[in-house]
């Protein structure tokens, strides 16, 4: 037995120092790639990027320097694709907002279909924070609750009975919306059905077949949202309503 447990304990120190190793070369490979899109040699930046990416290692930051590298190199598909997953991961960073807004001022100019005014505010407020901030803000909100109703159940006075009930019905208001928030948002990270146009040149089409309609040439950078799959098409809504059918290896999910 004690051979055994030997044995599992070395297997388990064996597996931590595998483990530490994986995580210090990854911040070897990040380090070299930081310098690397500082020399400006954005070709080899963007493939240790993208090998980095492929271990199962993403943030903000490292989609923002990937998007960057591919803007200054023209590829604007890309450039918008990582941009948008940089400010899907943190929403309120406004280096990314701004480059994402440039790189989009050179796709397809189509008239976007403007939410009123209490959407707009809504999101605006939704991107304060991006889904682990409204998180944390939660576990606080709880903290605060529990503290409310502790004051309610061994508070002496009827007054501070009273303000232990509404502060904690209010702050458990204000948790549950911060939950919601933090869960839609993750949501949207990892069911996204937003899109970028990934080739050249696409053609919209009426139905999902080569003899469709035309209806609209879309360029690279292209913003769309997937509605639903059939085979090799996808049927997508354009940011300026319309809605057809195009081939899904000309697009990539955000």
């Amino acid at each position: 037995m004690k051979r055994i447990a030997i044995y599992i304990a070395l297997f388990i120190l064996a597996g931590t120092q595998v483990f530490a190793v994986t995580e210090q070369q990854l911040a070897d490979s990040l380090q070299h790639a930081n310098k690397l899109a500082m020399d400006g040699q954005n070709a080899e930046a963007i493939s240790t990027y993208n090998y980095i990416l492929g271990e199962g290692y993403e943030s903000a930051q490292l989609y923002y320097n990937l998007g960057y590298c591919h803007y200054k190199s023209g590829n604007l598909g890309p450039a918008i694709l990582n941009f948008e997953r940089a400010h899907r991961l943190d929403p309120s960073d406004e280096d990314t907002a701004y480059n994402l807004e440039q790189a989009y001022e050179m796709t397809d100019k189509m008239q976007k279909l403007t939410p009123i005014f209490i959407f707009r505010w809504w999101d605006s407020f939704r991107n304060v924070f991006n889904s682990d901030g409204w998180a944390v803000i939660f576990v606080v909100l709880f903290i605060l609750v529990l503290a409310g109703a502790a004051l309610f159940l061994f508070a002496n006075s009827v007054p501070m009975r009273k303000i232990g009930f509404f502060a904690g019905i209010i702050l458990t208001l204000l948790a549950i919306g911060a939950l919601s928030i933090s869960i839609n948002q993750r949501n949207e990270v990892v069911n996204s059905k937003a899109a970028i146009i990934m080739s050249p040149s696409v053609t919209l089409s009426t139905s999902p077949d080569k003899n469709g309609t035309q209806m609209v040439v879309l360029h690279e950078g292209t913003h769309i949202v997937i509605i639903s799959t059939l085979g090799d098409w996808c049927q997508v809504r354009l940011d300026d309503g319309n809605v057809g059918w195009i081939k899904s290896k000309d697009i990539e999910v955000i």
